[in-house]
Parts: structure tokens; sequence; C-alpha cells
């Protein structure tokens, strides 16, 4: 039977460019859902996100029960997560895009505006990059060297460097993807990343952490 992967939606991610990607990818079943029951029956996890923040972790706290069956689904059973760009930045302890905002704190980390050394460089950062990994256990196979379709202002600042699992530059280094245990988060999006976004996928799907 093939493995049940929760795709969540809480009106804050691009859910059908991300589903499309996933099956091109090799996934079989994928449930679109905000349903708790559902996260909590799931093999794989993969929260999108887009906009603000402020937008993401006030969506995703307002369904009842959903963010308690991810933690209960993620941290406490251990199955494959994937956070993809404010998705990724919500792993956060909290944010500072229109407000402070607590985020689900399973990275220790802040999520703040991009501030370019050089004031030439345009935020937001949009475009293709390059993704360079770094030296990293957990997820480590998963991010491979590359270029990645990216589009942000604000940027993770994880507390621990040991939870970096990738960086790229954006007038000064920026976090381009954080792991810890089974949990990895892109800011890049994998779904408009072409070859290199699907193979990462393909590569997500088949983790076993």
């Amino acid at each position: 039977m093939a493995e049940a992967i929760a795709l969540i939606d809480y009106g804050a991610g691009n859910l059908h460019s991300v589903h499309n990607a996933l099956m091109a990818a090799g996934a079989e079943r994928i449930e679109v859902t905000a349903n708790p029951e559902i996260v909590l029956g799931a093999q794989r996890i993969v929260l999108p996100g887009v906009g603000s923040f402020k937008a993401c972790a006030d969506g995703l706290k307002a369904i009842p029960g959903l963010v308690e069956a991810l933690e209960q689904r993620v941290i406490g059973g251990g199955v494959p997560f994937l956070g993809v760009c404010v998705g990724m930045q919500l792993l956060a302890t909290q944010g500072y895009e229109h407000a402070v905002t607590a985020g689900l704190d399973w990275i220790p980390g802040e999520v703040r505006k991009i501030e370019p050394a050089d004031p030439a460089i345009k935020v937001p950062h949009m475009g293709w990059n390059e993704v360079r990994p770094t030296a990293h256990d957990d997820g480590a196979t998963l991010v491979e060297p590359g270029e990645a379709y990216f589009l942000h202002s604000y940027h993770f600042r994880p507390g621990d460097g040991s939870h970096v699992a990738a960086m790229t530059d954006h007038g000064g280094g920026l976090v381009a993807a954080v792991a810890r245990d089974n949990i990895l988060g892109v800011q890049f999006h994998p779904e408009k990343s072409q070859a290199y976004g699907l193979a990462l996928l393909a590569r997500f799907l088949e983790w076993n952490p």
C-alpha cells in the first residue's frame, strides 16, 4: 500500500503546485488536508507556506488540533517532515514580520528581514540561486549542490549553527535549508526548481531518518 503523505492545507500554501511536484517526484497517495486525524495517520508530512510569517502562523494555529497533531506525529512519531518556504520558517521559535509571532519552535531560531550588506542588492531575494550544503548529519543526503528558485524577504536565523543544512548568498549568506532529526526545511521552492527540486522531493519520499 502506498504511503499516506499529508500535504497540510491551512490557507497559506501553494498547494496545487506542490501536490503536482510531489506526484511528479513519485508520490502515489497525497492527502491535502487540515484534518488532525489524517495527519496522525500520515507516514510523511509536507508543510508549504507562502505569504507572511504572521499570516501563516495564525492560519496554522487557527485550525483546532492541527498543531498538536503535527507535533505528535513529527516530534513524537518521528515521521519524515518537509517544510517549504514559510513552512520552513515556521519551524523557528518566532518571526518578526509585521509583529513578533511565535512559531512551532521545532528548530530554535528567529525569522528576520533580509538586510543585505550591499544596499544595491534588492529585497525580496527572488530568482534562481546556488544551494550549498553544509556538513550536516540530519537530512544531509537530501540537500545536494545545485540551483533552486527562491522568493522571500525574511530569512531563518537558527540559534544553533548545527541545524543549518545549506546556505545561499544574497548580499551575504542566507540559510537555504535547516534540518534536525526527521525534520527538513527548505527556504527555496522545490516545486518551482525544475529538475533540482523534483530530485529533492524524490529523495524526501525515500528518506528514512
